[in-house]
């Protein structure tokens, strides 16, 4: 195993003035004391690795769902989903993965599909664990349309931490299952709204890995295996 692709993970192009800036003060630092610059530097890694990009091993298998960040699962309810998603008006499975500040944040598509609604919301910087900041914090919400019609929505949600959110793609755009399509700076969470009488594969409580994890499989829609927690 090649050690330096673990240590060196490559990092997103949205990360490299962050990394400069922190470098940068950690530089100045070392002028006033010392131990301030160990800290910057502490401070420096830490942004490079928060923007860092692996390489992921994308599921090739036709129907399945992937989680678009990593995180943990959070939440798992069912919900009407936002009008403007032009998802449908009845209730759908919705799973929410929460981002900590050390997770990797770069977004990737649960599915293979063209864009067909991209809405960006203002809103409040609550708590991105809660259930009320699907509705109130600031969001993205994505519409994923799947060659045979079935549709899949994201929404980016921003949190305490973070007061950014990139979006690199735009409505009319298509995409390859696990493409990169954004992330959010510096702590977050990802919505998933599942197609209408699609039941999830993961549960509360599990790790989720962006472009890996597969939290539903649209050929055996009826499948639900939550797990129980130990």
């Amino acid at each position: 195993m090649n050690m330096l692709k673990i240590v060196a993970v490559p990092m997103h192009n949205e990360g490299r003035k962050f990394v400069a800036i922190f470098a940068a003060i950690s530089v100045v630092l070392s002028f006033i004391w010392m131990p301030l610059f160990w800290l910057g530097l502490g401070a420096t890694v830490w942004c490079y690795y928060f923007f860092r990009d692996p390489v992921r091993v994308i599921p090739q298998q036709d129907g399945l769902v992937l989680s678009p960040a990593d995180g943990v699962i959070s939440l798992i309810e069912d919900v009407i989903p936002p009008t403007a998603m032009q998802l449908g008006d009845e209730p759908v499975t919705r799973v929410s993965v929460f981002m900590n500040v050390f997770n990797c944040h770069v977004n990737r598509a649960p599915i293979a599909g063209r864009i067909v609604h991209v809405g960006y919301h203002h809103g409040k910087f609550l708590n991105a664990s809660l259930d009320k900041a699907s509705e109130h914090n600031e969001r993205n919400c994505i519409t994923l349309e799947a060659g045979d019609g079935v549709r899949i929505g994201v929404v980016q949600i921003a949190g305490l931490v973070a007061r950014r959110i990139v979006c690199f793609v735009r409505e009319g755009d298509t995409m390859a299952v696990g493409h990169r399509f954004g992330l959010i700076r510096f702590g977050s969470r990802l919505d998933i709204y599942l197609p209408k009488g699609v039941g999830p594969l993961v549960a509360v409580g599990q790790t989720a890995v962006a472009g890996e994890t597969i939290l539903a499989d649209l050929a055996d829609p009826k499948a639900n295996r939550p797990g129980i927690p130990e």
